[in-house]
């Protein structure tokens, strides 16, 4: 059951081809897992479940005050999932993904550094 007025974050910071290349049964030793946050617990196990549904564990990522941490360039974004993590920013859409256990995932959002988004240029 949804909950109205509730705002929960995730499946930003992988690339949408890579989701069916890192799918894997609940239990399998090499599934990876992706983040969610949001401020209420309970709106955030519909995300959970998703991920589950596609293959990935999920990593509580915590509040939306949190949720900087696996926005682009932040560390926790996009290039964990690269099988090569050094493919050039052009080849990103055609490059091969390899699983990020939720141990990895989480040590990844702690050392995240937060990016001044107003300091961007694209």
């Amino acid at each position: 059951m949804s909950t109205p007025g509730v705002l929960v974050k995730a499946f930003n910071n992988i690339l949408a081809h890579h989701i069916p290349q890192l799918a894997r049964p609940t239990g399998a030793p090499d599934r990876g897992a992706g983040p969610v946050a949001g401020d209420d617990s309970d709106a955030k196990a519909q995300p959970a479940a998703l991920t589950d549904r596609l293959g990935l564990d999920t990593v509580d990522a915590g509040t939306l005050d949190e949720s900087w941490r696996f926005e682009p360039e932040s560390g926790a974004c996009t290039r964990i999932y690269l099988a090569d993590r050094a493919v050039p920013a052009e080849h990103l859409l055609r490059s091969a993904a390899a699983p990020l256990p939720g141990d990895q995932l989480r040590a990844a959002l702690t050392a995240a550094r937060r990016v001044k988004v107003a300091e961007r240029t694209f």
